[in-house]
């Protein structure tokens, strides 16, 4: 009998509790903010107000028509050494001429000058030599004992060619047979081609801050 007034005690309390849950008036909660104090709200490019205007100035110059095409005349200007060069010649001359490219190519510039006694058939004989050579005075030169000139005697590098062809000259008088062969290496260098309207020809070079640039004329793009 008393298990059954506890059990019917515990029944009743939670009938009331869920009643109060059910009933009781539901305090609403507070919406926290979407960004913190002092931080911008993200704004996507198409929700901006001034979406609108920026396509109208896009198309507010119309493309060129293909008469137009036909009658630019197009130039090429180079070669600029870097890209940042380049870069800075293209930013200024853009608003300038109807259309703008640039292009990278190679080109082979002078490194200097070698003076040197050709490789001999074995170390051993390019050693006499080099000790023939000291014998009558020539000092700076250097056995070169490995790579692709293993056993040549180089004589000396040379930015000047006049001083390059003095050494080998120097090293003739004493009998030997030194050669002189000019160092070169493949650099990138950019050229810049525009297109621009022949009535109104453009002097790029009042734009361009290098002056060691040439022009020539390219198939119009």
């Amino acid at each position: 009998m008393f298990a059954r007034i506890v059990f019917l005690l515990l029944l009743a309390l939670n009938i009331g509790v869920a009643c109060w849950l059910y009933f009781a008036p539901q305090s609403s909660a507070s919406q926290l903010p979407a960004t913190d104090r002092g931080v911008p709200k993200l704004v996507l490019l198409s929700e901006q107000e001034h979406g609108g205007e920026a396509n109208a100035a896009e198309l507010a110059t119309a493309p060129e028509s293909p008469a137009d095409l036909r009658n630019d005349t197009c130039t090429s200007i180079g070669p600029f050494g870097t890209q940042a060069d380049m870069r800075g010649a293209v930013n200024a001359l853009t608003p300038l001429v109807s259309r703008i490219q640039y292009r990278e190519a190679r080109a082979t510039e002078t490194r200097g000058y070698w003076v040197y006694l050709p490789a001999l058939a074995s170390r051993e004989q390019a050693l006499t030599i080099a000790r023939q050579l000291s014998a009558k005075g020539v000092r700076d030169y250097y056995v070169v004992t490995a790579g692709d000139q293993q056993n040549t005697i180089s004589l000396g590098l040379f930015r000047d060619h006049g001083n390059a062809e003095k050494r080998r000259n120097e090293v003739a008088t004493l009998g030997f047979s030194p050669e002189l062969i000019t160092r070169t290496e493949e650099l990138p260098v950019y050229w810049i081609d525009f297109a621009s309207d022949p009535q109104h020809p453009l002097n790029w070079r009042t734009h361009v801050a290098q002056r060691d640039l040439r022009e020539e004329p390219v198939t119009c793009f």
